[in-house]
């Protein structure tokens, strides 16, 4: 007698791996497509960026220590490292900067970091082409994003969702990439679902970008073991103690499998613009907006009011960052840079530029006020000199979704980050090739340009 199929098999979670098991690059929009060259073109220039920072030089010098077989290249230091310690370490550089994309469909997450760092090494070990690795890296994005969408109060419970969701993420990138059908790719799901990690405590620490290495490390580990055929629970997500019932206190699972295939969560992504917490940016651009359109000496400013998100103060409420990872969560910093430099780029966020006499004395100058009304992505700004005041609003922050930086702005921003660690003719030659990078046959050649 044949024995009944298991209601197992027919699990959201399941469902949602089917899908993306089974997903070819022509099903992928032309937009969908477009966003991925444009995530991997901005996050490489973000991890390269990011190669020389003083905390890769501290979990490098640890990684050489223990890692096994050089298999993968670390971006940018002329080093490889074992299979899951170069996703360690690519993934922490990609986001220490807090530089890079953040996709905000209801879910604030980093995706690309987790997501890439875990692909780029599995890349190297066989011939892979462009398509390939974009079918692979939107496959980590919808998992990682549609499993954020099904546990909503996920961030509210301290977790770091670069950390969670983006374990995730990475485990089914690295089984997509690794062409693991529905069912391994569950178990892949399911393995780096199981060591997902990170709290926000960690924000203006070593850790916060940690939190991405380890994540898109799990992931790899995860595909590997369900390659070998490691198992784990087909409903990891929406089972009675799956994520999205543990790591959240509402549920709402039929998020991982509404609409599949309508729409790509990676043809939402935003790209920043801004070296520093995401929820800053509309400010910033206030600031920046105010400064561009009249000369304002610093010392002759009395006050900069602020009018922002609840979300802001929450997040980024440092109100004396001592080091340049801790400004990054300083709307007061934040503030206060956008109106001295017009700008809030890697500078900005350095431990001299932290703690610095005149950025000091106007960031206390700074008061923000939350205002419920207002969405993430928006703000209002004042700044007062003597009896003049200047105002700006912003709607979208630059580099949202219904604000966003354009190719020419893409490509600039990487071909500054990227030219320190690897030159402008390689830098140059690497854009060249992201552009066209579902004509690739072989990616290898491109990840030998950010070596």
């Amino acid at each position: 007698m044949k024995e009944p199929e298991r209601d197992v098999l027919r699990t959201a979670s399941r469902t949602l791996c089917a899908h993306l098991a089974n997903t070819r690059f022509e099903d992928l929009p032309a937009k969908a497509v477009h966003e991925a060259r444009r995530g991997l073109l901005d996050w490489l220039g973000c991890a390269l960026a990011g190669s020389g920072h003083p905390t890769i030089g501290k979990l490098v010098g640890v990684l050489q220590a223990v890692s096994g077989n050089a298999q993968a290249t670390v971006l940018g230091r002329r080093l490889r490292l074992g299979l899951l310690d170069a996703p360690l370490a690519n993934g922490q550089m990609g986001h220490v900067l807090d530089f890079d994309d953040t996709h905000m469909g209801g879910v604030v997450l980093h995706t690309s970091s987790p997501v890439l760092a875990a692909l780029l090494p599995l890349a190297e070990r066989r011939p892979t082409s462009g398509k390939d690795l974009v079918v692979a890296y939107a496959a980590g994005f919808e998992a990682g994003v549609r499993c954020g969408q099904a546990a909503p109060a996920h961030h509210a419970g301290g977790w770091h969702l670069t950390g969670t969701l983006g374990s995730t993420a990475a485990g089914v990138a690295a089984g997509r990439i690794m062409g693991l059908d529905e069912e391994r790719l569950t178990y892949a799901m399911g393995i780096a679902t199981t060591q997902a990690a990170g709290m926000q405590q960690n924000r203006g620490t070593m850790c916060k970008s940690f939190h991405a290495g380890k994540a898109a490390s799990s992931g790899v580990l995860a595909a590997l073991l369900a390659q070998n055929g490691f198992d784990s629970s087909q409903e990891i997500i929406e089972g009675k103690r799956g994520f999205c019932r543990i790591y959240s206190s509402i549920a709402a699972p039929e998020k991982l499998t509404s609409g599949l295939g309508d729409n790509w969560e990676i043809a939402r992504n935003g790209h920043k613009p801004y070296a520093c917490g995401v929820v800053l940016h509309p400010l910033i651009d206030a600031l920046v907006k105010i400064r561009s359109e009249s000369a304002i000496d610093p010392a002759t400013v009395s006050s900069i009011e602020l009018r922002v998100h609840p979300h802001v103060l929450s997040v980024t409420g440092v109100v004396e960052p001592t080091t340049g990872l801790q400004s990054k969560f300083s709307v007061y910093h934040s503030a206060a840079v956008a109106l001295m430099d017009g700008a809030a780029g890697i500078a900005q966020y350095s431990d001299q530029r932290a703690t610095d006499a005149a950025v000091t004395a106007l960031r206390r100058k700074v008061t923000a006020t939350p205002d419920e009304s207002f969405r993430k992505d928006q703000a209002w700004a004042r700044v007062v000199t003597g009896k003049t005041s200047r105002e700006a609003h912003v709607d979208h922050a630059s580099g949202t979704i219904d604000n966003p930086m354009t190719d020419a702005a893409i490509e600039a921003k990487f071909l500054a980050n990227a030219e320190t660690a690897i030159g402008m003719e390689n830098a140059r030659r690497l854009a060249e090739g992201v552009w066209k990078l579902d004509t690739a046959a072989d990616v290898r050649p491109l990840i030998a340009l950010a070596a």
